[in-house]
């Protein structure tokens, strides 16, 4: 049985699969300042972590082999030569039958040593004895344990949260190329649409949709223009978002426009471009319009005027759109 079609899932990849990918360009910004940007560019370890073999614990290093056969009633004793301390760059000369003190995190040499950790040893002024064996390399991390050279640290396409930045950190990374944020201009539309912070009038309606919009824009990775309010008059809209695409990655577009008793917005995105969606087949769905313009390189997207519908219409569909652009590969949401 063939399961039904998806009417928005339809229309959303009908949208977004017609976006380029990853269409801004790549800006190298300090890590300090990069908490949820995009990388535009994978970021790959330029040196293994840990850097050296050091110590998982403190105690003391020994070449394994001299604590070969050790027990309680036979323990092996070991001369204590010398401290390595984390930040020390050098491990003192080591001998079978001798020991060094260590720190968790204290450079280990390479060769068939092991850490007898502190708790396993005994120690007597310069002597320490131990009561067990221990395979060589104990309690060592070893060189790139926990990333080897060259390894992926993030993707392009990652959007960069804390625990990103921490690794990348850690590699002595001070910058990181990221994508240059979506500049996404908002219109609001209808002659009867006012500034939202104007004294009303009988008949008018404040224009709450451009900063929540705007608003949503910055959330979803986007830097968002007021591009004002636009009049029920065809030919000056098109020429409106004919200049706005000068500047513009993307336009949204709040409300219908209409002369006539009939709305235009349709007519209007086939003028400045293609239209892609006209309308979704779902509750609160004719508003949803969607288009691209600049040879397919811009998206347009316009949603209702009722703004609870025009938040959802812009997570439906203007999220999406910002992802594409900036080459997020995120799952498109079901609803919003």
């Amino acid at each position: 049985m063939t399961e039904p079609e998806n009417p928005l899932g339809k229309a959303q990849s009908t949208f977004v699969d017609r976006l380029p990918h990853r269409t801004t360009a790549a800006e190298k910004i300090p890590l300090a300042d990069a908490l949820g940007r995009t990388l535009h560019a994978d970021v790959t370890a330029p040196e293994p972590a840990p850097p050296y073999p050091r110590a998982i614990a403190e105690g003391f290093i020994i070449y394994a082999a001299s604590a070969h056969g050790a027990s309680e009633e036979s323990p092996r004793s070991f001369k204590i030569v010398g401290t390595c301390l984390p930040g020390d760059a050098t491990f003192p000369p080591l001998q079978p039958g001798e020991a060094v003190e260590v720190a968790c995190g204290s450079l280990v040499p390479d060769g068939p040593v092991a850490l007898a950790r502190m708790w396993e040893a005994k120690r007597d002024g310069n002597t320490v004895r131990v009561s067990r064996p221990f395979p060589p390399r104990f309690f060592i991390e070893e060189t790139g344990c926990d990333m080897s050279l060259g390894a992926m640290i993030a993707p392009a396409g990652t959007v960069l949260g804390a625990d990103h930045i921490g690794l990348i950190a850690t590699q002595g990374i001070a910058s990181v190329s990221v994508a240059r944020a979506p500049r996404v201009t908002v219109f609001a539309s209808g002659d009867e649409v006012v500034p939202f912070d104007q004294q009303l009038s009988p008949g008018l309606i404040r224009d709450s949709n451009t900063p929540m919009l705007c608003a949503a824009i910055a959330a979803a990775g986007g830097v968002a223009n007021a591009g004002g309010i636009m009049q029920d008059d065809f030919a000056r809209c098109v020429d409106i978002i004919r200049e706005a695409l000068k500047h513009a990655d993307m336009i949204v577009i709040a409300g219908g426009t209409a002369v006539g008793g009939r709305d235009f917005v349709s007519d209007l995105l086939r003028e400045v471009g293609e239209l892609l969606v006209d309308g979704v087949p779902m509750k609160s769905g004719r508003p949803l319009i969607m288009g691209v313009a600049e040879g397919g390189h811009k998206p347009i997207v316009c949603v209702a005027g009722h703004p609870p519908e025009a938040l959802r219409g812009f997570r439906l569909f203007g999220v999406a759109a910002i992802d594409r652009l900036l080459g997020r590969d995120r799952p498109l949401p079901a609803d919003a």
